[in-house]
């Protein structure tokens, strides 16, 4: 199996691409007002027949993008009209075609959840970002945790844990001390939320391929939910989270600002 990330996507379709962009926009003043502009300028094309998604708003509308046009196996470009803007290029309106044929493509595969819940029901979610266990109540969650169906931590105090992809591994991930994953490591975080019990535990390094089981302890008494970016499923007593490399999409980026460049930069910041 050949571990190299993958770069064999091109940029974009070749030919001209203006009136074959679907521009979308986030529910705030600023994304509107730029939608506005952009499609008076370069024309607007519907979902269907689009050659190219322009998303305009900050990280967590280029998730619901994704998530969106996965499907429609078009490039995603995002130009940053909201705060954070991690996985956004600036917002520029000139010579935007131009742009987009020099832009550079990203491959991302995302994690799939499946759940059960303490009723027996079964649900599915994908996570560009990460996938992450939070407990419901005051009291702490206690999770067990399989690497490929062999137990490696027996019991988890904690208020949480995630799984987090290299895309995502700069997001919730590393706000809760996780480890940043160069894009091209073909790894996943796997890093515990406040633990308390073992203390000093602080996460694993883990192959893009494994597969991580998280069974939750006391589960009537210690309700845990699972959510996969945007998608919360409530009092679930079991979750198995893998990478899917049967779905992907395609992210483009400024040559100058790329997202490797970005995370690597992440990686030495004071």
């Amino acid at each position: 199996m050949d571990d190299a990330p993958e770069r064999e996507a091109a940029p974009c379709p070749p030919g001209p691409l203006t009136g074959r962009i679907c521009f979308v926009a986030a529910e705030t003043h600023e994304a509107r007002a730029a939608l506005q502009h952009l499609v008076s300028k370069y024309g607007q094309s519907d979902s269907d027949s689009a050659r190219l998604v322009v998303a305009l708003g900050g990280d967590g509308f280029m998730l619901q993008t994704l998530h969106r046009f996965l499907h429609h196996h078009v490039p995603v470009f995002g130009m940053n009209c909201g705060s954070v803007g991690f996985l956004m290029n600036e917002y520029r309106e000139d010579e935007l075609p131009d742009r987009l044929g020099r832009a550079e493509p990203v491959i991302i595969h995302p994690l799939r959840m499946v759940t059960m819940t303490a009723d027996g029901m079964i649900e599915q979610a994908l996570a560009f970002n990460e996938v992450s266990m939070l407990r419901q109540t005051r009291q702490a969650a206690k999770l067990r945790i399989s690497i490929d169906g062999k137990v490696r931590l027996s019991e988890l105090n904690c208020d949480g844990a995630l799984v987090a992809t290299p895309a995502g591994s700069t997001a919730y991930n590393l706000s809760v001390a996780g480890p940043i994953i160069p894009l091209g490591a073909n790894l996943l975080a796997l890093t515990p939320i406040s633990a308390f019990r073992p203390r000093r535990w602080r996460g694993a390094l883990l192959p893009y391929h494994a597969v991580i089981t998280f069974e939750v302890l006391e589960a009537e008494k210690r309700p845990v939910s699972a959510v996969a970016d945007d998608t919360e499923v409530r009092d679930v007593v079991r979750i198995e989270v893998r990478e899917d490399r049967s779905e992907r999409v395609v992210m483009l980026f400024d040559p100058e600002h790329n997202l490797e460049e970005r995370i690597l930069k992440e990686q030495f910041a004071s």
